[in-house]
């Protein structure tokens, strides 16, 4: 397949790609608003370091999908130059803060996928995005283990934080299952090798974020509802709130450099 139709496969891989960089890269700014404002300084420092986790993965990715495309764009331009509609993450990640308690959920929902992902994406056969997810990997299994802790916390704690916690869930579980939809661009990455089924996910994190609910005493919602389009640059009406911040400064000072 990839000698007969080197351009497609190059179109689907930077697309993918930059999928997983515009996730990355808009939760990571989500998360970046609660510096100085998370509810202790502790926890301040613990959202900020998150985010600068899932920054430093959306600049590898930006990188190396700039290389596939081949058309001299840097990771600068392809985060911070792009519109609207050519943004391509889930619609998950741009959901606004909200309190505490749905910056928790929408983190747990993040990282109890993104852990099973990374995790298959090491046996890539693209040897960078293999080398990605092996570094990421490392940092989501911390994630992971963060919010779960503070789910647990927060559903079994007093009758405030485990309402405001279900209401969080209730509020986001929709959103859930748009990363695991497969389609053209997916389907391919998957034949060559160099993607994942995130289909085949779902057990996982199914499994994962249930025994988390269980020891919150929290209740799974229901699967009545779902939302997408993120991934074919369809978004709610906070992302462009989350551009005019994210991308203020180069498009005011353009080239800018630090």
């Amino acid at each position: 397949m990839a000698d007969l139709m080197p351009d497609m496969i190059a179109g689907a891989k930077f697309k993918y790609v930059l999928r997983l960089a515009d996730d990355q890269l808009i939760l990571g700014q989500r998360l970046g608003e609660w510096c100085g404002h998370a509810p202790t300084l502790e926890e301040d420092l613990a959202l900020a370091n998150i985010g600068l986790d899932l920054l430093g993965q959306a600049r590898s990715l930006f990188t190396y999908a700039g290389e596939v495309e081949g058309e001299g764009r840097s990771e600068d331009d392809l985060a911070f130059l792009r519109q609207e509609r050519d943004y391509f993450n889930a619609l998950l990640m741009e959901q606004p803060n909200g309190d505490f308690a749905v910056t928790i959920v929408r983190q747990l929902f993040h990282a109890a996928f993104m852990v099973p992902f990374w995790s298959a994406m090491t046996g890539s056969s693209d040897k960078t995005l293999a080398a990605v997810a092996a570094k990421s990997l490392k940092e989501v299994e911390y994630h992971l283990r963060h919010c779960s802790e503070w789910i647990i916390r927060l559903g079994d704690g007093t009758e405030e934080s485990h309402v405001r916690t279900q209401a969080a869930l209730d509020e986001l579980w929709g959103y859930a299952s748009e990363l695991f939809e497969m389609d053209e661009v997916a389907d391919e990455m998957l034949v060559t090798g160099v993607g994942v089924d995130a289909a085949a996910l779902k057990d996982d994190w199914d499994a994962t974020v249930d025994a988390v609910l269980a020891r919150a005493t929290l209740n799974r919602p229901e699967d009545s509802w779902s939302q997408t389009g993120g991934r074919s640059g369809q978004h709610s009406e906070h992302m462009g709130h989350i551009l005019s911040d994210l991308q203020y400064m180069q498009r005011t000072y353009p080239g800018l450099s630090w």
